[in-house]
């Protein structure tokens, strides 16, 4: 039973095994049973695989094969007559994507702010922005409940959309059991995860200092789908202590830098300091003076790109040449769902439209112009090096054997697919979350043939629209669809 709401069916359902409360050992029609269990065998047949992996290559046809969680053997044919077959004709079989920075705790606020700027300049129309509506009005009304429900639902959603890991980044730690319901949503939707221990407000947040207890209490193995990252933001009085604090627990410190908040000088000084360190995770970095750059690029930091939300409200424009410039391969971020869409094929078409908008720009009028970026490139920024930036790239990122199976099977014959002539291309520029077929987390099939399992959907948009209505009552506003 679920302590934040008191429902037995939200634990993800181990398909096959009927272990645990509320689980199914219900297998949907035509999946094998077992796939995922410790020495089952599963292999995924006949599609166009794109490993990300140089040393292992792509194939146009073949076959992956998985024991239990991990990737054994990628060959472009494998006998295995023991397994479990997964039929892949007419597939893309790719990493998951890889989302490194989601607030999923806004997921009951969706599309409520689709045309709000960060803060308020002014205007009439800048009346509702982010900073005022979420930050101040909506985030301190969360119950743990609340939290649960948004965090939960939204993982679901990017698990639809073929995103197998993502880095949760909730400012939304009131209390301990604030904290606790969200890292129990996050385990609870089944993928791989970073917990984001990030700022909570009110006498009973233990923010940073509970960062020893949920390290302690909640990630003391490694050997688990859900990690840790410290929450580092400049714009707190004590930051000090919070990268302190993530420095002794070995874990990674995110925060975002972004330059309409008024960061740059005080990031500027942390780069004279030195600072910085492969550990980093800066999101967004826009307005952020050369210096600090290339502080950023010489200690290993990395750099989290959410390209459509930053042009959408007013972060500044998106540093993407500045990183490549610099030798740096950003990673790619969906942000906030109350301003857009939480899939990575948004993210990917943003960012190699945008690169090439402006590279093109110089080209046409006659002055140097940088590499164009390629269709692979940007899934190599929202798979391997997301997991790069996570410190999560020795588990996935890239079909290698040895890593750990999260793999999503894409459909190529869809009508707007097919027919299939160039693989990275279709997956850039041609599909979109309807076209995630099935997807496997760790090798446990989390969607099978374009349905989510182990979770009444219809039960948790129910208790979503509920919580929705909670929190836009106490905040007193009166929705208006329209």
């Amino acid at each position: 039973m679920c302590k934040f709401c008191g429902n037995r069916t939200h634990a993800p359902a181990e398909i096959g095994t009927g272990i645990g409360a509320g689980k199914s050992s219900i297998v949907p029609t035509g999946m094998p049973a077992g796939i995922g269990d410790a020495d089952r065998l599963t292999l995924i047949r006949g599609g166009a695989v794109l490993s990300m992996d140089d040393t292992v290559g792509n194939f146009v046809r073949g076959d992956v094969l998985i024991r239990g969680s991990r990737i054994i053997e990628i060959a472009a044919s494998i006998s295995a007559p023991e397994a479990a077959v997964i039929d892949a004709a007419g597939m893309i079989v790719m990493p998951g994507f890889i989302d490194t920075h989601h607030h999923q705790f806004e997921t009951a606020l969706r599309g409520l702010l689709a045309d709000a700027i960060l803060i308020n300049d002014g205007r009439p129309e800048s009346a509702i922005n982010y900073y005022e509506w979420i930050l101040q009005k909506f985030s301190v009304l969360y119950r743990p409940q609340d939290v649960y429900i948004s965090e939960l639902f939204g993982g679901l959603s990017q698990i639809d959309a073929g995103v197998t890991t993502v880095m949760d980044v909730s400012q939304i730690h009131h209390s301990p059991d604030h904290s606790d319901a969200a890292i129990a949503a996050l385990r609870d939707a089944g993928r791989r995860a970073a917990f984001g221990y990030f700022e909570g407000w009110g006498e009973a947040s233990k923010y940073p200092g509970d960062a020893r207890r949920i390290k302690a209490e909640h990630f003391s193995s490694d050997d688990q789908l859900l990690t840790m990252v410290m929450g580092g933001e400049i714009y707190l009085p004590f930051h000090e202590e919070a990268w302190a604090l993530g420095r002794e627990l070995d874990i990674p410190i995110a925060l975002h830098v972004v330059g309409t908040f008024g960061m740059q000088p005080i990031f500027d000084q942390l780069a004279e300091a030195g600072k910085f360190g492969p550990d980093n995770i800066f999101i967004h970095m826009t307005g952020m003076s050369d210096m600090a750059w290339k502080r950023a690029a010489d200690a290993g930091a990395h750099v989290s790109l959410s390209v459509p939300i930053e042009m959408q409200m007013r972060h500044g424009n998106p540093p993407l040449q500045q990183a490549l410039d610099l030798g740096l391969q950003p990673s790619l971020s969906t942000d906030v769902e109350c301003t857009m869409t939480a899939d990575m094929f948004t993210q990917m078409r943003s960012a190699i439209t945008l690169q090439r908008m402006l590279a093109n720009d110089k080209a046409l009028r006659g002055e140097e112009y940088p590499k164009l970026l390629s269709a692979m490139d940007v899934i190599r920024f929202a798979t391997i090096e997301g997991a790069r930036g996570l410190k999560l790239d020795h588990k996935t990122g890239t079909l290698t054997p040895g890593k750990e199976a999260d793999i999503i099977l894409l459909d190529a014959n869809a009508i707007n697919v097919a027919p299939l002539n160039h693989v990275p291309g279709a997956v850039v520029t041609l599909m979109e979350r309807s076209n995630v077929s099935t997807v496997l987390c760790a090798g446990r099939v989390r969607k099978w043939q374009g349905t989510l399992l182990g979770h009444d959907i219809a039960k948790l948009r129910a208790e979503l629209e509920a919580s929705r209505d909670y929190l836009l009552d106490k905040a007193g506003i009166t929705p208006d669809m329209f």
